[in-house]
Order: structure tokens, then sequence, then C-alpha cells
């Protein structure tokens, strides 16, 4: 799949096109079919395959107060839309200006660009443009005029619930990760870059990976068995989450420290997945920098057993 940032760097060679346009974050069954609709429409028509999304949630410009976390980092939902086949990804940089963009105005340049156009999809519910005015009926009634069709396509339900992105960041902050799971189609995993920390997993004797979550859902507090893939490579692991309530802090913060059983190394910079394989515990506070280091040297050894 190639990534692109800009409608204009796309070539169709002459090719039908057909587009499906979203936030997908989580790439969820819904968004699945969805895209999966786009690639059939490809295929039929021995055309190109487009997924079309934004790098932020539009609320980071429209609505700063109420942006959620989303459940997906950039990299790995482009690895999630990659995953199934389609041919090109735009990735539209969601700026001020752009949010001001009319809705039709969108459509036509967008189709403009990615000529011949043959199918866009979308959700049904689906709303853009300024001030969220355009909707499928307006897909429709342009694609009367463009030339092209639209697929209006219906949520997915699980257990008599629609799939959405909302539904399953609820499901993650409640600790339902089997759950999440199910409507994400994949194991539920947290994914993001290695920072640097105060280094007090290593001063204790077991140094772990700090990763960067400003911005993402994450699972509850507490101690977890996980699985730890970095540059393609599975590690076993045991991963805190949670605001260190045994180290003193003016302002505690969320964070997630992966300690991984099997691995010495720099991981500084790199990406970290993690996919959660049972908790064992819920975050405490320790009498103790020395009971913390017994608790910890515990749950390695726990964490072992559960793989």
């Amino acid at each position: 799949m190639q990534t692109l940032h800009s409608a204009n760097e796309f070539r169709s060679g002459g090719r039908k096109v057909s587009v499906a346009i979203g936030m997908f974050d989580g790439v969820h069954l819904g968004h699945q079919q969805l895209i999966r609709q786009a690639l059939s429409d490809a295929e039929q028509h021995e055309g190109i395959a487009v997924v079309v999304t934004f790098d932020r949630h539009p609320n980071t410009i429209v609505a700063p107060d109420r942006v959620p976390p989303l459940i997906y980092s950039q990299p790995q939902k482009l690895r999630a839309i990659a995953s199934l086949g389609v041919d090109s990804t735009i990735v539209i940089p969601f700026t001020r200006e752009f949010s001001v963009q009319p809705a039709d105005e969108f459509i036509r340049a967008l189709t403009s660009k990615l000529a011949p156009v043959y199918s866009i999809c979308v959700g049904s519910s689906f709303v853009f443009g300024h001030r969220r005015s355009g909707n499928v009926a307006l897909l429709q009634q342009l694609g009367r005029e463009l030339n092209f069709i639209v697929r209006g396509i219906a949520a997915v339900s699980l257990d008599n619930e629609s799939v959405s992105s909302t539904r399953i960041r609820d499901t993650v902050r409640a600790g339902e990760l089997d759950r999440a799971s199910q409507m994400l189609g994949r194991a539920y995993a947290l994914s993001s870059v290695v920072v640097r920390g105060d280094e007090l997993g290593k001063k204790l004797g077991f140094p772990t990976a700090n990763l960067d979550v400003s911005g993402l859902v994450v699972p509850p507090g507490g101690v977890y068995a996980a699985h730890a893939y970095v540059n393609g490579t599975r590690h076993r692991a045991a991963v805190n989450i949670g605001v260190r309530p045994t180290v003193r802090s003016a302002t505690p913060e969320l964070r997630v420290e992966a300690h991984l059983l099997d691995f010495d190394g720099d991981l500084y910079g790199k990406e970290l997945e993690l996919t959660f394989v049972e908790k064992l515990r819920d975050e405490r506070k320790f009498a103790s920098m020395e009971e913390l280091r017994a608790q910890i040297a515990r749950d390695v050894i726990e964490a072992a057993r559960r793989f």
C-alpha cells in the first residue's frame, strides 16, 4: 500500500477508482466492511481501491475541548488499513483551513484529483464539510451530477449494539479487552513510541520501556502480562499502567511501562505494540521502594507463568 499525504499525489492511470472515506479510528468491523466494499467495487471494475482518512481527529480543530482519546496511533491505523489489501491511502492534514471547506467543494476537489471515481463508500451516518453540512444525501446528489455511485454502509452490530469507535473506547476503559478485540476483529493492541522516563525501573533492577500514550485510550491501571512487539519480533512482558502511587510526585501522570522479559537493548524512539494476555493485579501503593522492588520481582515471575 502506498501512503500519500495529498490527493494531488495520486495517479489513477485511467483506471476506475473506488474510495472509502472516514476517520477509521481502530479500523473496526464496521470500518472493515466499508473498506471491503471499496475493494469489491475496485475488483469488479479492475480498478483501484483508495482509502481517504485524516492525520488527526477533526475535533482537534473544530472542538478541542471534546477530542476523544484515539484507539490507534496513526502508524497502527495505517498498518490495519494496509492489511485489508488497499492500494493507496491518502492521509489528509486536517487543518483549520480544511475544516471550513464547504462539503460539496471537498467532494468536487477530491473526485477531480482521484478521477475517474466509480464509487464512494462511507458509513450511513457519515457527515463532513464545514459545520458537518454534508451527508449521504448530499453525496448521492453530487454522485448524480459527477457520475459516481454512493455506498452508504449500515453499521455492523455485535450483541445487538452497533460497533463504533466510541463503544470500543468505553470497553477498553472498562478493561473489557476481549470485547474490544471482538469489535476490532483482531486482538486489541496499544501502540506508541518509546520515550525516556526517569529510569526508576532500571534502578530497581527491572528496566522498562515507557510508551508515550498521550492522546490514546488506555486500559485500567494495574499490572498485566502482555506481548510486546518491536520491529516485528514478539517478546513477553510485564506491563504496569498507572500513576505510580509509591513514587512521590507533585504532578502524578499516567504511565505505561513495559518490562520485556527476554530483551536487553535500547528501545528509545522505537515503536512498541502491546497486546494484553491477562491482568495480574491492580496498581497499589507500597510502603517503600524495597517493597515495590520485591513486588515487581513477583510480578515478573507471575507474568512469565501466564504464557
